[in-house]
């Protein structure tokens, strides 16, 4: 089992296939996006699976794939196919912006994922435009009910507070998880990617919100979470909020990334990286890439020093760190 020095268990691997993305989020990259990463420089599936072996011989027992955009890389449900037939993968999961989620979802539960994130900043087409600078909010709204339909458990759809945002739009989420079986979640930004230290919005308004409707009790979960999630009555789904600045939850961390060139990250505000990509291409030996991975998690820090006003953020884009 992998345990840090301050005694947390590491069983969390996040994965990112790729660096692309079909968006252009106004806090995560200018209008013409960011430079690529070579493609021999972008880790393979067959170098991702032997990973996730190695990291589940450790003990990680979830896994989730994100990118950039992870359904833009070919062969992505082939991929998890493998990836869930992997012995000791108890949990398999997805983050995505779900613009092409509607057309594979079926082909993706078949093979074996069972949960899927949809990041989804507003419901109301012309903000999607202005933040996303794509016209694609009717791809994602038929993503998440395809998902619903598919029997993933739980949808859930991230909503990163930006600053700007309309009071009606924290109700047109609450009346998203009344209509449907998903799990509503208000993140705080962080301060990384484009203008990183403007435009911070506290969750805490949403929260006195959310616990002012009738019939709202807090749900309590036996496993380390990163939301506080609120059940309320008579709603399909559940909402929560995940507050990184205001309400850091570092204590319970238990997450590794991998990003996609092949580098771990034990912080996703990490300035310092490990090169696992030339551990696996210099013909090392598994016993080699378990090292790589538990000298991660030994120096993996206690907690990150971001605050509202800004502190040490990552140097790389999230589209390149994973989500």
């Amino acid at each position: 089992m992998l345990r840090d020095s301050f005694g947390r268990l590491v069983d969390y691997l996040r994965l990112s296939v790729t660096d692309r993305c079909n968006l252009r989020c106004l806090y995560c990259m200018p209008p013409e996006g960011i430079p690529l990463k070579p493609v021999e420089e972008i880790l393979t599936y067959e170098e991702l699976l032997r990973c996730v072996r190695v990291a589940v011989s450790l003990g990680v027992r979830k896994v989730r794939v994100t990118g950039g955009e992870p359904l833009v890389r070919g062969g992505v449900v082939d991929f998890i196919r493998r990836l869930s037939a992997i012995p000791g993968v108890a949990d398999l999961g997805m983050t995505t912006n779900g613009i092409g989620l509607a057309e594979v979802a079926g082909a993706l539960r078949q093979a074996g994922l069972g949960r899927v994130n949809i990041s989804l900043d507003t419901i109301r087409r012309d903000r999607y435009a202005e933040i996303t600078r794509r016209d694609r909010l009717p791809d994602v709204i038929s993503g998440i009910d395809a998902a619903v339909r598919e029997g993933f458990s739980p949808v859930k759809i991230n909503v990163v507070l930006l600053h700007g945002l309309l009071p009606g739009e924290v109700d047109d989420f609450l009346g998203m998880a009344r209509d449907k079986r998903v799990e509503v979640r208000f993140i705080e930004r962080m301060p990384m990617g484009c203008l990183p230290s403007e435009g911070y919005v506290s969750a805490d308004r949403i929260r006195d919100r959310i616990l002012s409707l009738p019939g709202v009790r807090e749900a309590r979960s036996e496993e380390p979470s990163a939301a506080v999630r609120y059940e309320v009555r008579g709603f399909a789904g559940t909402v929560g909020i995940i507050s990184p600045i205001s309400r850091k939850f570092c204590s319970d961390c238990n997450r590794l990334r991998i990003t996609a060139d092949g580098r771990i990250r034990n912080c996703l505000f990490a300035r310092e990286t490990l090169d696992l990509r030339s551990v696996l291409r210099r013909g090392r030996g598994d016993r080699e890439v378990a090292a790589i991975f538990r000298k991660a998690v030994i120096t993996k820090p206690e907690g990150h020093d971001l605050c509202a006003g800004g502190g040490s953020p990552a140097t790389e884009p999230m589209s390149r760190i994973g989500g």
